[in-house]
């Protein structure tokens, strides 16, 4: 159930903010989320400004005011520093695992075609798979839609076409290593593109994620926040210390808000 509606501006955020929070503990859900919205709740002095600020710009057109601190509760939940630095990881960790799928599906492919001369030289022969279909039906055995839908229509191809129309099976994983090799790692939403798109890591990666999720969120983009909207330095600056819990020594004010603005603004990273 919803808090009443109120005029003022801190009361109101902080309604949005409980209601959010009660809304995840009923379902048991977003507990990161909460963690969030535990900060904000705690260090609700510091946000006074903001706070009026964000009612100003965003109560007239509801529900905009709720979906920005919806956004902002998901962006330091999920696209904080330390997640970033594990995405970050995790992209390394892709990469190196395409280059050792490429190594190993060579290796293997190679593997594969030695057996095969050995099949036709040595006078042996081991009884192997030896067609592509064979391993896709191997594979398949326990796969119910396969077996319902699709192995008899891959039976009477296979019956159709010989092994000269099929390629090999070196041929089948030298083209995973091909495909691995070759990859191109993406970014598969807007915000974690945004997050580690710098060379170096840095808080400005959580700032270039909530630039992200209000561009995402914007009119412009079918969003409901509206045209145009824009948070002064010093809001987004206590918005990110309050939501990261930043301590006396990590703070981060107007000024550096600022330059990553105008940095961003002429491209630089």
């Amino acid at each position: 159930m919803r808090t009443m509606h109120t005029t003022n501006p801190q009361q109101a955020c902080e309604n949005i903010l409980s209601d959010e929070k009660r809304y995840n503990t009923e379902h048991n859900i977003l507990p990161s989320e909460n963690a969030v919205i535990d900060r904000l709740l705690a260090r609700n002095l510091e946000l006074k400004q903001a706070y009026d600020e964000l009612h100003e710009k965003l109560s007239p057109q509801p529900p905009a005011l709720r979906v920005f601190l919806g956004l902002l509760l998901s962006t330091a939940a999920f696209w904080n520093p330390e997640k970033i630095a594990k995405s970050r990881d995790q992209r390394s960790e892709l990469a190196d695992t395409n280059r050792e799928i490429a190594q190993k599906a060579e290796e293997l492919a190679q593997l594969l075609e030695h057996r095969s001369r050995l099949h036709d030289t040595s006078g042996f022969r081991s009884h192997t798979h030896y067609h592509v279909c064979d391993v896709i039906e191997a594979a398949a055995r326990s796969h119910p839609l396969f077996n319902t839908f699709v192995k008899e229509h891959l039976d009477a191809l296979c019956g159709q076409f010989d092994l000269k129309y099929w390629p090999s099976l070196d041929q089948l994983f030298r083209a995973v290593a091909t495909d691995a090799v070759s990859a191109t790692l993406v970014a598969t939403d807007p915000l974690t593109l945004a997050a580690t798109a710098a060379a170096r890591p840095s808080r400005a990666d959580f700032f270039k994620a909530l630039f992200a999720a209000i561009e995402e969120n914007s009119a412009s983009h079918h969003g409901q926040l509206p045209e145009g909207f824009r948070l002064t330095d010093g809001t987004l600056a206590s918005l990110a210390n309050c939501a990261l819990d930043l301590g006396p020594d990590e703070l981060t004010d107007s000024a550096y808000v600022k330059r990553l603005r105008q940095r961003e603004r002429h491209g630089d990273k």
